[in-house]
């Protein structure tokens, strides 16, 4: 008996043993029996090839990127359930698009639900995979060869090529910023390639080449599948050695191989620009899959990859010849109103440099209404776009793709993420709570064709004129002028009723009391008087001249950006505004930051538009005339509007943050919680008394429910089209 125990124990130690060393650690047994190679895929003369019934014919990606977050969850958690993959997978193949792009290692859920869609599926749909780089990694280690850059970016890959083989389990925080669990389904039959790293860091890469410049090994290498040539930079011989390895990885272990490419955006993009977009756009490094080259023994072959997006670059906009990117004339790229279309410019630039076949992985416009960048040629901004304007922008993108050659490309991106951030918000709010609620000045979080909309089943309120959704107990002052609130996970939304109505005649005041710290009980600008300290007034002037405006001393703008914008130092003293300050502000937001004078760029100074200025139209998803962007709508004696959270100073809704006094020993944005705020209703006549509105909050128990955006229907009804 002692024998049989001990002989079954050493079995099971064995099999644990094998169990970790293969499935865990990927280390695999070469026998020495070779397969052929197997693959379904071809880069050849500049276009993409899938076989199909035993002949290579031409693919042109339709894709859409896929992100890992859902409301109320940060990506990382992976939080994302097998039923809601398969929905989504129906969807987007419903769009026509023929593929998806994931950045990085799911959790195996997302993989058990590829398979399952695709198992029995007559049209699968297919995949390109990413591996992603981390974010520490990426900017704390500038020397891509550093062992925790290098080595990481490498090993992480192999356990990519591992995972879509089926053949992997990872424990959480494995691998960073991937997912984990038991990858036991073989989804490799409809990966068509590999995206290899990130937007790549311009100083990591600048960094790297300038560290190892003229050193022997650094700007060479020779492997069995990849290769450099003489033009390669150290950071491109890095890209060849971890493209070679995977390749020769996936090759030993699984006789396999697909279509690499490696990520690139236009911060590292190859073209040599004049000095004055090196300046503007402190453009210092270059990477150029050109450099990589491929053995015959790596049969499916190289595309290039890029994000472009129609706002950046507009590099373009400071050259005035444009011979020196093999572009003869402007007038090719100008559309029939006589507009210089940047983007298709670029695009081309791009497909004319490249003997490999070029995918646009990302490109895409926002629904957000805060706005960070302009496209001033064509009008597709980075936000600030409402969703039917977002479908046009997409239209004109793929037209765009296609036009210059491109082999496709794919949508940034399927589903709106709560937790994103953007440059010109973040100092804004509280970036450890942006899961819980959603900000719709942060245009990042808005790329999506899939809305992640409040409530349940429908949000607690639409502006659409139909009052018939408020109650008794939302009203907080009644008369022959009445106000109501609600709130959601989104908005602040007002119910105001005036006896007799004259909408373009008559104005409306309503302040808002929102910080104890500082307000007034004076506005000079429109001369009107509250019974309290007041930091900002809603002004309803008709359908064009309405606005929200704030005290100068609660301007978030002010707080951070003041060099930029009004070019002195707010925390001077003689610049602190005094904390009953009756001067109103208009509430801008920050388009881009001043650069150097001593560049002496005329488009150097800083640039900012007014965000607080409010849109008139009909917010009803449901409703024929529906525009997302609708901030307020009239039906008679009514007005209805909704105000994001962040447009009124809160930083985290979720909790009832509010931005502190920035200048009470803060020196910028701090927040404090608040369960109540104040507000009021007038005309400017007699002094407009204040009521109070009770805040909750949510913390982390966040509701939502999906919507198709009208983008989804537009691109629908473009790729169904042309497929037919």
């Amino acid at each position: 008996m002692k024998k049989y125990i001990i002989t079954i124990s050493a079995i099971i130690l064995v099999l644990l043993a094998f169990d970790w060393i293969y499935f865990h650690e990927g280390i695999y047994f070469d026998f020495g029996k070779k397969e052929p190679v197997e693959y379904f895929m071809k880069a050849r003369d500049g276009e993409i090839y899938m076989e199909k019934n035993g002949a290579f014919v031409p693919f042109e990606i339709k894709g859409v990127n896929l992100g890992s977050g859902i409301p109320g969850e940060w990506a990382t958690s992976f939080a994302i359930d097998k039923e809601t993959y398969l929905r989504w997978f129906g969807y987007i193949q419903d769009m026509g698009a023929n593929t998806i792009r994931i950045y990085t290692i799911q959790n195996d859920t997302f993989y058990d639900a590829f398979y399952e869609y695709n198992e029995n599926n007559p049209t699968p749909l297919y995949m390109i995979h990413g591996v992603w780089v981390n974010d520490y990694i990426l900017n704390s280690h500038r020397d891509a060869y550093n062992k925790e850059f290098y080595d990481t970016f490498l090993e992480n890959s192999k356990i990519m090529v591992d995972v879509i083989h089926g053949n992997r389990k990872l424990n959480l925080g494995r691998v960073a910023s991937a997912g984990h669990g038991t990858y036991n389904k073989d989804i490799s039959d409809w990966v068509i390639g590999y995206i290899l790293g990130v937007e790549w860091d311009d100083s990591t890469v600048a960094y790297t080449d300038d560290l190892y410049d003229g050193q022997e090994g650094f700007s060479s290498y020779h492997g069995k599948y990849m290769y450099t040539s003489e033009a390669a930079s150290p950071f491109e011989t890095m890209l060849t050695m971890v493209g070679d390895k995977v390749i020769e990885y996936e090759t030993g272990r699984y006789s396999d191989q697909r279509l690499v490419a490696f990520s690139n955006w236009p911060t590292t993009d190859p073209f040599e620009y004049p000095q004055v977009v090196k300046d503007f756009f402190m453009k210092c490094a270059r990477v150029d899959v050109e450099h990589i080259k491929t053995t015959d023994s790596f049969i499916p072959g190289q595309f290039a990859s890029y994000h472009v997006y129609p706002y950046y670059p507009y590099y373009l906009s400071l050259v005035d010849d444009w011979s020196i990117f093999g572009i003869s004339s402007k007038e090719a790229f100008r559309d029939e109103l006589g507009r210089t279309n940047s983007y298709r410019t670029y695009l081309q630039m791009l497909n004319n440099h490249h003997t490999l076949p070029v995918v646009i992985s990302e490109f895409g416009v926002s629904t957000g209404r805060g706005m960070a960048q302009v496209d001033k040629d064509t009008g597709r901004n980075q936000g600030n776009t409402s969703e039917q304007m977002q479908g046009q922008a997409l239209i004109d993108c793929w037209k765009d793709i296609k036009a210059t050659g491109c082999n496709g490309g794919c949508v940034f991106t399927w589903q709106d993420e709560w937790f994103k951030r953007t440059w010109n918000t973040m100092h804004a709010v509280n970036l450890t709570r942006t899961a819980y609620w959603s900000d719709y000045q942060t245009n990042e979080q808005y790329f999506g064709l899939l809305s992640f909309d409040p409530g349940e089943k429908k949000s607690v309120c639409y502006v659409d004129g139909d009052i018939s959704e408020w109650t008794e107990k939302d009203k907080i002052i009644s008369g022959s002028q009445e106000l109501s609130v609600k709130y959601d996970e989104k908005f602040m939304y007002f119910l105001i009723k005036k006896d007799g109505l004259d909408f373009e005649k008559e104005t409306i005041y309503i302040p808002l009391d929102i910080t104890p710290k500082s307000g007034s009980n004076y506005c000079e600008n429109f001369n009107i008087k509250f019974d309290r300290d007041a930091d900002f007034v809603i002004v309803l002037n008709g359908k064009d001249n309405s606005r929200i405006m704030a005290q100068e001393r609660y301007d978030a703008l002010r707080s951070t950006y003041s060099k930029d914008i009004y070019k002195f130092d707010t925390y001077f003293k003689k610049n602190i505004p005094q904390k009953n300050s009756p001067k109103f502000v208009k509430i801008d937001l920050i388009l881009r930051t001043s650069i150097p004078a001593a560049l002496e760029i005329k488009e150097a100074s800083a640039e900012s538009y007014e965000t607080g200025h409010l849109f008139y139209g009909n917010a009803n998803p449901e409703s024929a005339e529906f525009n997302s962007l609708a901030d307020f709508c009239r039906s008679g004696d009514y007005i209805e509007l909704k105000l994001p959270w962040q447009l009124m100073n809160f930083a985290d809704p979720s909790k009832m943050e509010i931005h502190d006094d920035y200048y009470d020993g803060n020196y910028g944005i701090e927040y404090i919680s608040i369960n109540s705020i104040y507000a009021g209703i007038g005309m400017g006549i007699d002094r407009i008394e204040l009521s109070p509105i009770k805040l909750r909050g949510w913390r982390n128990k966040v509701t939502y429910h999906e919507r198709l955006k009208s983008s989804y229907y537009i691109m629908q009804d473009l790729w169904k089209a042309e497929s037919r």
